[in-house]
């Protein structure tokens, strides 16, 4: 733990608004470091230095797939399954380490949230200096943690940073985390070239939703900005000690039982933004997941290996992880994400392919979360016809 002591002894000497940044070496050899930036709240150089070492580099042997021919075809089975017309080159695929994953993920968080902690910092008063070291320390350490969490577990994405436009410096990227892809195959025993295609249909899908989908990247950076101002209403406002009431007691325990530790410390209004924000981003998983095993089986003899292989790999996580998995609310995410694919699934059995269709219609035609565990409600208020056979019975009375 020597390493993780280093850094934060160092956190603590430079996160001060103002400090002077004395490194320039490159962070793991991939890619130079975030610098340093005007935010009091969050030392974006120290954070990538905790997710680096949380991460580790991974020690999987090399692949031999090129990823440019598996996407190039991805990407013409998945516009003729989704009819979804890309109106934009999609992005080529890129092989990188944890560290660039690292280095991409937190520059895009950088972009949305150092606007917003600017402004909050400006506004902590009398007490900027000592409550903003305070509350740095923390938000460095936790976004470094859960950042080098996942770049041990992420297999690919489809990079994109969730503002109204898209930044000219900062363009969608196709990206796959190579030692995690080596490490599946190995961990699954499952055929390299049959693997990576499997995951290139799944994040080519993800570039194909938001480059044939004009409204869907404005309408979650809507989402989004939603939060982050409620966020920066929360960093402003004075914290005041009191009793809480019962209804708040019995929220919270509901929150605990369902591992949302998320809603334990989100109010009324910004939980009803996140249930959007959840059911649209469950929509967009599990309408990738529909996709690849639709798209997949005349490509992959090993599809029903594949999927119970990574089924497995979703839930067989040691005690440690899982833990810190249902503390980050990423459990109720892939909850969710399995909801999507029930979802997207059922919705197609019922009406056909024009249903996934109708899905990316319009921001109103997205479903609710509660929708998405009742796709037969989805379907009326859609006033989609039903195939023969498949007329909706009705739900059991409670």
């Amino acid at each position: 733990m020597k390493g993780f002591r280093s850094v934060t002894t160092a956190l603590t000497r430079t996160v001060a608004p103002g400090a002077a940044d004395s490194s320039g070496a490159p962070v793991g050899g991939e890619r130079a470091p975030a610098k340093r930036g005007a935010s009091p709240l969050i030392d974006w150089l120290i954070a990538e230095k905790i997710a680096g070492y949380v991460a580790g580099k991974g020690d999987a042997p090399r692949l031999t797939v090129e990823l440019a021919p598996l996407a190039n075809d991805a990407a013409r089975r998945v516009v003729d399954y989704t009819r979804l017309t890309p109106v934009r080159e999609l992005p080529p695929p890129e092989g990188i380490g944890r560290r660039e994953w690292i280095s991409a993920n937190l520059g895009s968080m950088r972009r949305m949230l150092d606007p917003v902690l600017g402004r909050a910092g400006e506004k902590l008063g009398p007490l900027k200096g000592s409550r903003s070291l305070g509350v740095s320390v923390v938000s460095t350490i936790e976004i470094g943690v859960v950042v080098g969490f996942l770049a041990q577990r992420v297999l690919g994405q489809y990079e994109l940073v969730l503002l109204e436009e898209t930044p000219a410096d900062a363009p969608p990227r196709l990206l796959f985390v190579l030692p995690n892809l080596g490490a599946a195959v190995k961990a699954l025993d499952a055929p390299e070239d049959e693997f990576l295609t499997w995951v290139a249909l799944h994040e080519v899908t993800h570039a194909v939703q938001f480059s044939g989908v004009p409204w869907l990247q404005p309408h979650m950076a809507s989402l989004v900005s939603e939060l982050l101002r409620s966020m920066e209403l929360r960093i402003e406002r004075p914290r005041r000690i009191r009793v809480p009431s019962v209804a708040e007691v019995r929220r919270v325990a509901a929150a605990v039982r369902r591992g949302d530790i998320v809603g334990i410390f989100t109010s009324e209004g910004e939980r009803q933004t996140i249930d959007r924000v959840q059911a649209t981003m469950a929509v967009i998983e599990g309408h990738a997941e529909h996709v690849m095993d639709a798209v997949a089986p005349e490509l992959l003899p090993s599809l029903p290996k594949l999927r119970a292989a990574l089924d497995r790999r979703r839930h067989s996580q040691s005690g440690r992880a899982r833990l810190l998995a249902k503390l980050l609310g990423l459990e109720m995410k892939m909850r969710q994400y399995e909801q999507g694919k029930t979802f997207c699934d059922e919705i197609v059995r019922r009406a056909g392919t024009d249903a996934i269709v109708a899905v990316f219609s319009a921001p109103e035609a997205l479903p609710t979360i509660d929708e998405l565990t009742d796709p037969v409600a989805w379907l009326m208020r859609m006033e989609l016809p039903l195939l023969s056979g498949t007329a909706p019975e009705p739900r059991a009375s409670s």
